[in-house]
């Protein structure tokens, strides 16, 4: 058999296209995974949130530095309900979250006296509390708003201190404690019911 030059280019000019074909590939993989990760990442944030507990104001039910999963959706297509755990943008302080328990719902009156939260005149059981509060007060809650509290009654800026929370403020209701681990659970969205008298 006789030796040709043009075999050996044609062996050249080959391998380059294979490689130039293995690159392209592995840009148009690595394009679509970031693609992918970005939808996902948008899609996620749509329907959720995650947040920090930073501070006291909610215990027992949430310690410092519990990280908790708030479902967006939850309120779409109705309000609020007493005793659901919720996570709002503060009315007083622009780009801050804070998580608080909602007590008065619009039409309510709230009056806390000697320890006790009244909501249309009717005393709540409230078992999840840290402490009774040592405040008094009383509020009507208007259309379109809510009243919340802390758990941690006497160390908790809520309604109580700077007044009544717009619905429209509202990113959603508190799912699970993910963090940390050994601290995971579900949120126990307890009513606030009216004690027997």
């Amino acid at each position: 058999m006789e030796y040709s030059p043009f075999e050996d280019e044609a062996l050249e000019v080959e391998e380059p296209s294979q490689d130039s074909q293995s690159v392209k590939r592995f840009f148009v993989d690595l394009l679509e995974t970031i693609v992918l990760a970005v939808v996902l990442f948008f899609a996620i944030n749509t329907v959720s949130a995650r947040v920090r507990v930073d501070g006291f104001s909610m215990v027992p039910t949430l310690q410092d530095g519990e990280y908790v999963l708030v479902n967006r959706l939850a309120y779409r297509t109705g309000l609020p309900e007493r005793g659901d755990i919720i996570v709002f943008e503060s009315p007083q302080v622009s780009d801050l979250d804070l998580i608080k328990r909602v007590i008065g719902l619009p039409g309510d009156t709230v009056r806390i006296s000697g320890g006790e939260v009244r909501v249309n005149e009717q005393v709540l059981d409230e078992p999840y509390i840290a402490a009774a509060p040592v405040y008094n007060g009383e509020w009507s809650v208007p259309e379109g708003n809510l009243f919340v509290l802390g758990d941690n009654r006497n160390d908790s800026s809520d309604s109580h201190a700077w007044g009544l929370l717009p619905i429209e403020n509202v990113i959603g209701k508190s799912i699970l404690i993910y963090w940390p681990i050994p601290e995971w659970n579900l949120i126990r969205h307890v009513e606030s019911v009216a004690a027997i008298q």
